[in-house]
């Protein structure tokens, strides 16, 4: 079978920071060797640039204004219309790269990946709902990245014929990889019980409860991200009176060494906003065990409660502590968890498993749309 050419459009690409951009990227190299492929993506500036990552051709495309968050670049139509593609799979929600697709007038079939539902910004869904809609009406095939949000999705629901689940995955021996010195020093400088979480400081990642949580425990925090909330958290730290124990240690190249040292990770997030959490797999990969949340996401999909870690109600304080604490004492369960989360991720959430099953994908879509044009040929005739 010829190599199918693909093209992705997404919102920004790596060294851009956030889980839709980590996704595209490492599906991308996944399949590289197995597709041709073209990345479509906006620019934080008002440049087009053409860069390669690896087979990838990633075109970045300048961005003139932003609104809402949601970058909008005039000349994405013309790159979308001029690549040539057998599938057009599209990252959703993207209000530009929805809008420019239809622009563009694109013949190829189209497949959707659903990131997650907007859930605040009430005004921005108004708007972008009836482009969705459309947008889901014309998908051959959408994913969803697990069985919860694909039963949770009000977005969703009324195309569930034509939804597929294909979870995240990791290359699990990448961060099995890690220099043990750098581990080493982290345990020296931060302590011998460490929570790591990781994340925009954003109002949805509830890191102001795992905040509160760490005061009511003798572990330290390690808190790795940036974002808005940056100033609230450095002084509820102090109001709880244990900022020496709570560190907001902004980004960091390299994750790996943080969550070998980590005793848990954390993912206290209180809102669907926080539709799948590939954090966790990284840290699960690492064997470190999650404490995350019930919310109605793929979240506590992702890691078990009792298999690979504990999972708490939102917004709790009181919950977070006690599994904080459970977790730190009880060493079996903590051995336990450590073999589970890695387990899990082996059975669960492997990159080849993603990159296959995204190409079977492709094969169908395409199959199909060879049968139909084979027939709509056959009736004119």
């Amino acid at each position: 079978m010829t190599r199918p050419r693909i093209l992705h459009v997404g919102k920004f690409y790596p060294p851009f920071k956030g889980g839709m951009e980590t996704h595209l990227q490492e599906l991308c190299r996944a399949i590289s060797h197995q597709a041709d492929l073209d990345v479509i993506v906006a620019n934080s500036s008002t440049r087009t640039v053409h860069e390669s990552d690896g087979l990838i051709r990633v075109h970045r495309i300048g961005t003139l204004v932003n609104v809402a968050s949601a970058p909008v670049c005039p000349e994405m139509v013309k790159w979308i219309r001029s690549t040539p593609a057998d599938i057009i799979h599209l990252h959703s929600p993207n209000p530009t790269a929805v809008i420019s697709y239809f622009a563009s007038q694109h013949p190829a079939p189209l497949v959707v990946t659903h990131h997650s539902d907007i859930v605040r910004q009430q005004w921005l869904k108004y708007l972008y709902e009836p482009w969705l809609k459309r947008l889901m009406s014309r998908a051959a095939r959408i994913i969803s990245f697990s069985p919860n949000y694909l039963d949770s999705s009000a977005t969703l629901s009324p195309y569930r014929d034509k939804c597929r689940v294909i979870p995240h995955g990791v290359d699990d021996q990448r961060f099995r990889d890690v220099d043990p010195n750098c581990v080493a020093e982290l345990r020296q400088r931060y302590g011998s019980k460490i929570v790591l979480s990781v994340g925009r400081l954003v109002y949805y990642k509830g890191f102001e409860y795992l905040v509160r949580a760490i005061a009511q425990t003798d572990a330290s925090l390690l808190i790795i991200g940036t974002g808005p909330l940056h100033e609230t958290l450095q002084t509820l730290a102090r109001d709880s009176r244990c900022a020496d124990r709570i560190h907001l240690r902004g980004e960091v190249s390299d994750l790996r060494p943080y969550y070998h040292a980590a005793d848990i990770f954390a993912l206290p997030s209180i809102a669907r906003s926080e539709a799948f959490g590939i954090v966790q797999l990284e840290a699960m990969a690492c064997g470190t065990p999650v404490i995350n949340t019930q919310l109605d996401s793929g979240v506590p999909f992702v890691s078990k409660h009792g298999v690979s870690g504990l999972t708490v109600p939102p917004a709790s304080v009181e919950a977070l502590s006690q599994a904080i604490t459970v977790l730190l004492r009880d060493r079996d369960m903590h051995r336990r968890l450590s073999e589970g989360a890695r387990q899990r991720v082996r059975e669960c959430f492997t990159l080849s498993g993603m990159a296959q099953q995204t190409m079977e994908l492709y094969e169908e879509v395409i199959a199909e749309t060879s049968a139909r044009q084979t027939r709509t040929a056959a009736a004119q005739a």
